[in-house]
């Protein structure tokens, strides 16, 4: 006794151990998950207003920039160097001279036009008799009074930023001072910072990016300028995403953060790209810092455990050595057994004694329950009987005593059919019409049918199905069926009873009504299992049924519906060549 309450003992603390192992795991995932989302949501917002900064500066930079450079060509047109080189023709010291304000205002280049628009002067000594008189950015200076700022796509990709101002002396234009703006500087800074920048003008067109491709196209066209992803890399995409929260856009197929900043100048925009890399990075940091904690707890546990079952291989070797002492008990024993089969033989008499008192019991129930259906008929024929005598009616009373008397005949072959059952003798069959068994069932149920109103609807083969079988037998299953459809429909305000007759491989007779359906199939055909109140059924239609039907080589199955209610269908073989069928035992 001692031995086997160590043994409980140790297996409840397993169990314990096992538990806890389960809920250590289980915390360590809703740990790890709860911080994963707080970490993401507080990185990724950080990260959101550094990146917020960052574009406020860049901004801020490109548009001091842009301003600085647009005053330059007004200072330039006042020059009275400049205005004097335009009016005598004499440009020798031009070149050094605008070459002296590159140097002070970081201009990229300066760029002197005469009249005609050709280069007399400039700080890249190679544009030297260049002619522009077409260029826009000299056009709209000779016709304009302000400065001119242009935008111009060069051949070889990108573009220049020019600001333009024509020069005059005592109300004639001399020519046109040019200031090339470097704002490629700008490109060259934010791809050492940032992940991608772009600058677009009024009409959506990307005119600065960190990456050069995209100038000239718009941003959806710039985000679809992609490299096609291999499937390794749409997997690895997939798997490193979780960590952020929904992402803005995706940039070469990478989840990205965007921002968007107006510039206060011609309608531009500047547009940021971040990716969550930082995020991921720095909440993996904390994610791998608390598996590694999570990791070395569980090892400790298992240590502990080792010892545990170190433990336990010294009380298993103690238990070995007394289940050797129990085995030669045991052998004692064996001998001791032997001498009860005598008393085992005794004990066997007796339980077949109880078998056949058992027996004698569910037949005595099957009579009364199968004689009931009968004797509720007669009494509603008798009922019926004497009112028409009443009403001095002597023909239709005497069909109503035919009817019991069909009724007392059908009784005594219900008792025959319930010795039968009980001998299980055999028996030859008969051809038995389905059609017609249904309709003598029917016309036994037609009282109770009548009473409560039950809508029946037959569906009948144009041909006669023919099987081979036992008619009373057969109409004993259907009125078992018919009865447990009515009852089922108690409770049902239109109650409705529908029996198919079919014929394939098999004749199959279906039997559905609209009650509330069967709650327990398995137990359906065990004998006395019965849903009813007391004193309405003691449960044995079903077994009754189920074992004629199995006598004549049938099958008896129930199921649910699927619009409610319960489907009862009986198959059994068609007549074939053979004449007669011995009842199986």
């Amino acid at each position: 006794m001692n031995a086997e309450a160590e043994n409980k003992s140790i297996l409840a603390k397993s169990w314990r151990v096992r538990l806890a192992i389960g809920l250590m795991m289980v915390l360590a995932v809703v740990v790890i998950s709860v911080t994963n989302k707080l970490l993401t949501d507080r990185f990724t917002e950080s990260t959101r207003n550094r990146a917020e900064l960052r574009i406020a500066l860049y901004g801020g930079n490109l548009l001091a920039e842009l301003r600085q450079n647009g005053i330059v060509p007004q200072l330039l047109a006042r020059d009275p160097t400049l205005i004097s080189a335009l009016e005598s023709q004499d440009y020798s010291l031009s070149t050094q001279r605008l070459i002296s304000f590159v140097d002070e205002i970081g201009a990229a280049s300066l760029m002197l036009y005469d009249i005609d628009g050709r280069t007399v002067a400039a700080t890249d000594r190679n544009l030297l008799g260049s002619t522009h008189r077409s260029d826009p950015y000299f056009v709209d200076a000779i016709r304009s009074n302000a400065t001119i700022f242009t935008t111009i796509r060069r051949e070889g990709g990108g573009y220049r930023f020019v600001y333009s101002r024509r020069i005059q002396s005592g109300g004639n234009t001399l020519g046109v001072i040019a200031v090339d703006v470097d704002l490629q500087k700008f490109e060259r800074a934010w791809a050492g910072i940032s992940d991608a920048v772009i600058v677009t003008d009024s009409a959506g067109e990307i005119i600065l990016a960190t990456s050069p491709r995209w100038r000239g196209l718009t941003e959806p066209e710039a985000l679809a300028d992609t490299t096609p992803q291999t499937a390794i890399e749409r997997a690895i995409k997939a798997t490193a995403d979780w960590t952020a929260l929904p992402p803005d856009a995706y940039l070469q197929g990478e989840a990205v953060m965007r921002l968007e900043s107006r510039i206060p100048f011609r309608g531009w925009r500047m547009v940021s790209f971040t990716t969550y890399n930082s995020v991921r990075e720095r909440v993996n940091g904390v994610l791998a810092l608390e598996v590694m904690g999570f990791a070395i707890l569980l090892a400790l546990t298992f240590y502990f455990l080792s010892r545990q079952t170190a433990g336990r291989l010294a009380i298993f070797q103690r238990e070995s050595a007394k289940l050797r002492a129990l085995n030669a008990a045991l052998q004692r024993e064996i001998a001791e057994r032997k001498r009860v089969q005598e008393t085992l033989a005794v004990a066997e008499q007796t339980l077949e004694q109880s078998s056949k008192l058992a027996a004698l019991g569910e037949m005595s129930a099957a009579v009364s329950h199968e004689l009931n259906q009968p004797l509720a008929a007669m009494k509603t024929y008798l009922a019926g009987a004497r009112l028409l005598l009443r009403r001095n009616r002597p023909d239709e009373a005497l069909s109503s005593f035919g009817r019991i008397d069909d009724l007392i005949e059908r009784m005594g072959a219900i008792t025959r059919q319930l010795k039968s059952y009980a001998r299980k003798g055999q028996e030859a069959f008969s051809p038995v019409d389905m059609g017609a068994a249904v309709a003598s069932s029917l016309s036994m149920m037609e009282p109770q049918l009548r009473q409560r109103q039950v809508q029946i609807s037959r569906i009948m083969p144009d041909e006669p199905v023919t099987v081979m079988g036992d008619r009373m037998r057969i109409e004993q299953v259907i009125v078992n069926l018919l009865r447990n459809a009515l009852d089922a429909t108690k409770s049902v305000r239109h109650p409705a009873v529908e029996i198919i007759l079919s014929v394939g491989e098999t004749a199959t007779l279906t039997v559905r009504d609209n009650g509330p359906g069967i709650t327990d199939l398995d137990a359906l055909f065990e004998p006395f299992y019965t849903t009813k109140q007391p004193g309405d059924g003691v449960g044995l239609g079903l077994a009754i049924s189920s074992g004629i039907v199995n006598d004549l080589g049938g099958r008896l199955t129930a199921r649910n519906g699927q619009q409610g209610g319960a489907v009862f269908e009986m198959q059994l073989p068609i007549m074939g060549d053979q004449t007669t069928i011995e009842a199986a035992e």
